[in-house]
């Protein structure tokens, strides 16, 4: 029997007819969602060295649950000694199942690791309403074995939604406990102002 993620079970049957609601959507469909989870770990050019590179993939696949993809260079740089074609970190793309274990891993077990957690920007929603943040120690995940990491490496994490709302987008991880700056929470209504103050200005 399949497991059904705990999130994904909660979302179900209490956040996506919450939201429903408080955004007045008549359809169930129209409530905002998780779509992915991209995380990404640069490694500069000790991606260059087969055994760092090794090391570092392995502990991305403990930490995703899925095995990471290399990234390469796009372009030569010589200033920073980078030619076309070359390794330069590592990236995860999770989506459902996968996606709604991590997501609750890092919620309660990741992030409250954190020395002198006080939580994340509020603010970090980008234009397409997606939100991203970094974390500068990737052994904060148990599954890493801090006996066999060669190094502490930092790791982007960016969880990628349906809405195209940053006020939307912002109450559907409140509603998975999402855990942001209690002293810089900025509400649906703020954001909202802010919007539409932005496009009167595009307007004017």
């Amino acid at each position: 029997m399949k497991l059904l993620p705990r999130l994904k079970d909660k979302y179900l049957k209490e956040i996506s007819p919450n939201l429903c609601k408080n955004l007045s959507f008549k359809n169930k469909m129209q409530a905002p969602k998780l779509l992915k989870i991209v995380l990404n770990m640069g490694l500069g050019l000790d991606a260059t060295d087969n055994k760092i590179l090794k090391s570092a993939e392995d502990d991305l696949a403990v930490i995703a649950g899925q095995k990471p993809q290399i990234t390469k260079s796009k372009k030569s740089i010589s200033n920073f000694k980078t030619r076309v074609g070359i390794p330069l970190g590592l990236k995860v793309t999770l989506r459902k199942d996968r996606m709604y274990f991590f997501l609750d891993r890092l919620i309660n077990i990741a992030l409250p690791r954190i020395k002198d957690f006080k939580g994340l920007n509020p603010n970090s929603f980008d234009d397409n309403a997606n939100y991203s943040f970094g974390i500068k120690e990737h052994i904060i995940f148990p599954e890493v074995n801090f006996d066999k990491v060669d190094k502490i490496r930092g790791l982007d994490i960016t969880i990628v939604t349906s809405s195209k709302d940053k006020a939307a987008s912002k109450m559907l991880l409140d509603s998975f406990n999402f855990p942001f700056a209690k002293g810089q929470i900025v509400t649906a209504e703020k954001i909202n102002k802010e919007m539409k103050k932005e496009i009167k200005k595009e307007l004017n």
